[in-house]
Formats: structure tokens, C-alpha cells, sequence
């Protein structure tokens, strides 16, 4: 590998692979992920993308149903450009060779979900990301231009004289290579949470990244919690998509009783936080928190046919979603706050971009609309390189600038010790789950600084488990620090 690129991509999912295959091919690109190329949160997507491409739909009619979900505290420019730009870059994968469902006639076929009031979501059966991302990472691949570089992790970035330095750790080997521009498309911040529907490298490495440089990040208590994940112990848990209730699923109580048109005239179709906080209501309300989720009603060819994974995933964990009710209840699922970028990604800091969600550019306002989140994904991951792409026509190569000093992390002789992410995790949930408890907050963001503190012990040995564990108390005490902020 050489060790200077013209942009440094970090992180391959839905963002960074889109965003590498818009960059000039006349540019050389590094694009690095943290595990193999198609672990990340775009991957784990089953629901689909939303695009306003029927005739009966239109563009005001996608914006408004954003924008509710949102609680209109959305940045309406942003909405605007996701809504307008979103058709022509899912007709794009269509082209690219993402094989979305069509009906009989070649019309694709379109599911609703939570807050829309048209169908418009796209889909490949219930494994949508991994479509997108599968056929990304194949056409991305083959550049000429792009350099991958997996099981890759940046553990510091800075900028030196306009130039950006990144050391990258490769099992137990440290590395720095520079680069004129940087995008970050490293994803959300679900492992920093007891239960989680996020891949288990989301543990928000790109913010701390962009935070310890400078980078306004904002906004981090705006966290969705999907209502329908697949209530076992695993940390990493299966979500029951939005999909599920838009084909027709009926979401019970612990008396399997449907219950949400007490709450919400729009019953399970109402959006994400609402059926999260009914469901949070009416645990109270009976004094359980057993909740089932059940499409039994429906024929089961069409959903085996239409839910390919999540029936056989189910199945392998004793359950049958064609008859049995599925247990599910409010899980960590995706975050709407992050490093602060404009219209075309780029942060507060010179020629730093980031896209998809790591950002918070108000698109999603208090809460993203489903299926919203891979559009994010391809629309900005796209504005983000053709802005870099029109800097670097403008101004052209960099000067190069030296290495600056002590980008090579010293390292110590002690093994991180076991427990210390586990307690983090243990402490955000008390803090802010579903309805933020700001006392408990207040309480646990001093033993997460603590914690913090023990962290940067320069004796550890440098490893993805200290890094990560740095990350997730940095991510902690953000969070909690808005919360109290927020509702105080």
C-alpha cells in the first residue's frame, strides 16, 4: 500500500461505497473498513430504500410524511435534497445491477411502511442492504482508482498544514498514510448500547474521530428505537423490519390484544418512536413486557416469500412467523445526531465530508421515516465526492507536508481488562432508553468519565478492543451530555 491517496474513505457501507464509486477515477482513493467489506449497518437493511418513483406519488407527499416523522424539526433543504436526488440514485443500483422485486407485469413492487402514506419502498425480498451493498462493493471493487484495505482501523486522524494524516492499526501493526480529502461514512453507534439491531462494529469511531479533531458533532441524544426487535438475550439482536407491519403484521400485548389504536390512529403504522413509547405505555398499563408481533393472518407463501431471512432466522430460534407470535420489544436501532455537515457533507473542518449516519445533517429531524436511511446513505455519500471532485478540479494536487510527530500510538504491556464496555453499555441504557431519565443520566456520565479516564492509561496494549472501548466512553458521555442538556 502506498502512503498517500488523494481521499481517504472510511468505512465501506452503503455511504463510503457510493461515494468511492462517484469519486474521478483520475483521483486515487484508500477506502478502509473496520471488518471485511460487507459488515456494516447498511448490510443488516431488510425493509428497502424509499423513492418517489410512481405516478400516484410525489415529491411533497415523501417530504410531508419526513417531516411528520421527523416532528418537523427536520432541516426542510435537507429533506428537499434527499426527496428530489433519492429517484435517480435508486434507479442508479437498479442499473448498477441491484435486482429489487418486480411484479408480474416488470413493475417494481412497492411495500409501505411505518409513516408513509403511499407505498414507495423499493425492496430485494427482506435482505435489501445487502443487496445494495453486495453489488456496491462488487463494481467499486474493480476501480482502477480505489485501493480496499479490510480489518483496517483508524485510530487517530489529524490535519497537518491542509494534508490528512490517518494511523491505521492492521492486527498489531500501526501504519500512517496521508491524504488532500477525507470522507467519513462510518455509521451509528449501536454497540455502545446493552441491545443493539446495529453490526458489531458500530461503536461511532468516525465521530470520536471528527470530535477529537474539532468537528462540531451535535445532536447525539437523537436516538431511534425500532419497536420490533426480536426480544432474546443476544446483544446484537434481529430486527423484525418495518416491512413486517406494512405487509400487515398486528402488534400485541402480553393478553395478545392488538392495542395500539388506543394510542394512535395510525395503529402499527404509526412511525417508530410513537409505537416505541405506546409500547413503553402499555407495558405499564398491564405490567408486562411481553409484546408479540404477528402476521399469521396473512398467507404464508407470500410471507415466506416475501421474508426469505427472517423466516428461516426465526425458524432457527424455534419460531414460525407463518403461525406462532414472534416476541419482540423496543431495541437501540439508529442514531439521527453526528458530525455536522452541510448540503454537500461537508463538516467544519476544511475538506473533512462525511455521509450517511454518521452525519446529522437535520434530515431526519427527532426521527427518521423508514426506509429513509439508505437513501440518506447513496444521496449524500454521492454530494459528498462530487464536491470533493469539484475542490480538486479547482485547486488540484496538495503541497506535500511532513509527517507530524507521535502519529504512531506507544504501546503499553497491559491487556485491557475485561468488563469496561459492558459497564458503559450497562450506563447509557440507564440513562437514556426510549424516554430519557435525565437523574440516571446524571448519575452514570461520571462513572462513564471514570471509566474514560482508566481508558487512556497509556500501559494498555494497543489493540481494536482499547480503541473501540475509548470510542465508547467518548460516545457515552456525549450522549448523556445532551440528554441532560436537552431536558434540562
Amino acid at each position: 500500500m502506498k502512503n498517500h491517496f488523494d481521499v481517504l474513505i472510511i468505512g465501506t457501507g452503503a455511504a463510503g461505497l457510493y461515494g468511492a464509486l462517484h469519486i474521478s477515477p483520475e483521483m486515487s482513493v484508500l477506502s478502509v473498513c473496520k471488518g471485511e467489506i460487507l459488515l456494516s449497518n447498511s448490510d443488516l437493511a431488510q425493509g428497502g430504500i424509499a423513492a418517489v418513483t410512481l405516478d400516484e406519488d410525489k415529491y411533497e407527499y415523501h417530504i410531508e410524511d419526513t417531516m411528520i416523522a421527523g416532528g418537523y424539526a427536520n432541516n426542510p433543504e435537507s429533506v428537499y435534497e434527499l426527496i428530489t436526488e433519492g429517484p435517480k440514485d435508486v434507479m442508479n443500483l437498479a442499473r448498477l445491477g441491484v435486482e429489487f422485486d418486480k411484479n408480474e407485469d416488470g413493475s417494481y413492487n412497492m411495500t409501505l411502511e411505518g409513516g408513509h402514506s403511499l407505498p414507495r419502498i423499493l425492496h430485494r425480498k427482506d435482505s435489501t442492504g445487502n443487496a445494495i451493498v453486495t453489488t456496491l462493493s462488487k463494481v467499486v471493487s474493480k476501480l482502477p482508482n480505489v485501493t480496499i484495505s479490510e480489518n483496517t482501523q483508524v485510530i487517530k486522524l489529524v490535519k497537518e498544514g491542509g494534508m490528512f494524516f490517518a494511523t491505521l492499526l492492521i492486527g498489531q501493526e500501526q501504519s500512517v498514510v496521508s491524504a488532500d480529502y477525507v470522507l467519513m461514512a462510518t455509521g451509528g453507534i449501536g454497540r455502545v448500547y446493552e441491545y443493539t439491531t446495529n453490526s458489531k462494529i458500530a461503536t461511532g469511531d468516525g465521530i470520536v474521530l471528527a470530535h477529537k479533531m474539532g468537528a462540531v458533532v451535535e445532536n447525539m441524544h437523537l436516538i431511534q428505537f425500532h419497536p420490533t426487535a426480536f426480544a432474546h438475550e443476544d446483544r446484537e439482536r434481529l430486527l423484525i423490519s418495518e416491512s413486517v407491519r406494512g405487509e400487515g403484521a398486528y402488534l400485541l400485548n402480553c393478553n395478545f390484544e392488538r392495542f395500539m389504536h388506543n394510542y394512535d390512529e395510525r395503529c402499527e403504522l404509526a412511525p417508530r418512536d410513537v409505537v416505541s413509547k405506546c409500547i413503553m405505555q402499555e407495558e405499564k398499563k398491564t405490567g408486562s413486557n411481553k409484546f408479540y408481533l404477528n402476521i399469521s393472518h396473512e398467507d404464508p407463501k407470500f410471507v415466506i416469500d416475501r421474508f426469505p431471512m427472517l423466516y428461516e432466522k426465526l425458524k432457527a430460534e424455534g419460531f414460525d412467523m407463518t403461525r406462532d407470535n414472534i416476541p419482540v420489544y423496543p431495541c437501540q436501532h439508529y442514531l439521527m445526531g453526528g458530525i455536522r455537515v452541510d448540503l454537500n457533507g461537508q463538516t467544519t473542518i476544511e475538506d473533512l465530508y462525511a455521509a450517511g449516519e454518521c452525519t446529522h445533517s437535520g434530515v431526519h429531524g427527532n426521527n427518521r421515516l423508514a426506509s429513509n436511511s439508505l437513501l440518506e446513505a447513496v444521496v449524500f455519500g454521492r454530494m459528498a465526492a462530487l464536491e470533493i471532485n469539484r475542490k480538486f478540479k479547482e485547486n488540484g494536487k496538495k503541497a506535500p507536508v511532513s509527517e507530524p510527530a507521535d502519529m504512531i500510538e506507544k504501546c503499553g504491556n497491559t491487556p485491557l481488562p475485561h468488563g469496561y464496555r459492558t459497564k458503559i453499555r450497562h450506563l447509557l441504557q440507564k440513562g437514556f432508553y426510549v424516554v430519557p431519565d435525565v437523574e440516571a443520566a446524571k448519575n452514570s456520565i461520571n462513572e462513564v468519565k471514570e471509566i474514560q479516564k482508566i481508558l487512556e492509561n497509556k500501559d494498555f496494549v494497543i489493540s481494536r478492543d482499547l480503541v473501540e472501548a475509548r470510542n465508547t466512553a467518548i460516545i457515552a458521555n456525549i450522549i448523556l451530555n445532551d440528554v441532560i442538556n436537552a431536558n434540562s
